[in-house]
């Protein structure tokens, strides 16, 4: 990151905290999805969850410059449309004016901390449906893990479907990241199997007061053809965790976007830090598939 880059977010942190709400109410918008078109998102709310590995790099966004710079460079690349991400990551943005004429959703809950007690219980502690209104972005995205033996699913059930309802009062989208969950000893597993994948999806489907703005973000599955049939509303793949062979990876996305209502792909890691670190080869290529 360049030190003017730096003294512009550090400044502006320090001693002129409204110039976030400004850069934000300057910003140019744009429709979330044109006519015709595709969505390609760069997911970046994954350290606000405590989660900062990459592959086999445990601390790769440890280091939050280096991140940014990493994020900068893929949403300049053509046919990036813009950027999921935690309240201090779109702060960051606005302030470098990087988010200009881009798509923009807020993480809402990243509350349930990986390998905590309280891990699905999974609060709403980023933003909420004023927030994101407030401040100009185009949606918001929740995390929904359900797992049936235990109870505080029920809560996050309910605050998703909440914040489902809210955000569709101000016509705004929703996009629901679900995955039903198992028990691999202490650790939680998404249980990434086909019917499993569909059940998941049934559950967000019918969250919240209307459906009208709720779109759907789910894995790269086996039988694909069967999990695009188990809901009506539109999707975003999931990139996934970083991989070993990234043309399979590739190959899977590809094949994933030729169904009918997946609409695009959000995808952080696996371009943020792919093999070889080349991050624009790798954004590259993920736009060509759309």
């Amino acid at each position: 990151m360049l030190d003017e880059q730096r003294r512009i977010i550090s400044d502006s942190r320090a001693v002129n905290p409204e110039a976030i709400a400004a850069a934000a109410a300057a910003r140019t918008r744009r429709p979330f999805l044109r006519p015709g078109g595709r969505l390609m998102i760069i997911a970046a709310d994954h350290p606000a969850r405590g989660v900062l590995a990459a592959g086999d790099r445990p601390m790769a966004m440890a280091n939050r410059a280096d991140l940014l710079d990493r994020i900068l460079l893929a949403l300049s690349r053509p046919g990036v449309d813009g950027v999921l991400g935690s309240a201090d990551i779109i702060d960051d943005l606005l302030l470098l004016g990087a988010l200009e004429d881009k798509v923009v959703l807020g993480s809402m809950n990243r509350g349930g901390l990986p390998g905590s007690a309280f891990e699905i219980d999974d609060r709403f502690t980023g933003y909420t449906a004023g927030a994101i209104a407030a401040a100009g972005l185009d949606g918001g995205k929740m995390l929904l893990r359900i797992d049936p033996s235990d109870p505080a699913t029920a809560s996050t059930l309910e605050n998703c479907g909440t914040a489902i309802t809210d955000l569709a009062s101000r016509q705004l989208i929703a996009v629901i990241e679900p995955f039903l969950v198992g028990r691999a000893g202490e650790r939680r597993v998404n249980d990434l199997s086909t019917a499993a994948v569909i059940k998941s999806m049934a559950i967000a489907s019918g969250l919240g007061a209307t459906s009208a703005y709720s779109w759907l973000k789910i894995p790269v599955v086996d039988e694909m053809e069967r999990v695009a049939e188990a809901s009506m509303l539109p999707a975003l793949l999931l990139g996934g965790e970083v991989g070993d062979d990234p043309e399979e990876m590739f190959g899977r996305w590809q094949r994933a976007l030729s169904l009918p209502n997946v609409h695009g792909l959000v995808a952080g890691r696996n371009l943020l830090y792919p093999p070889g670190d080349d991050v624009a080869a790798a954004v590259d290529i993920a736009v060509s598939l759309l």
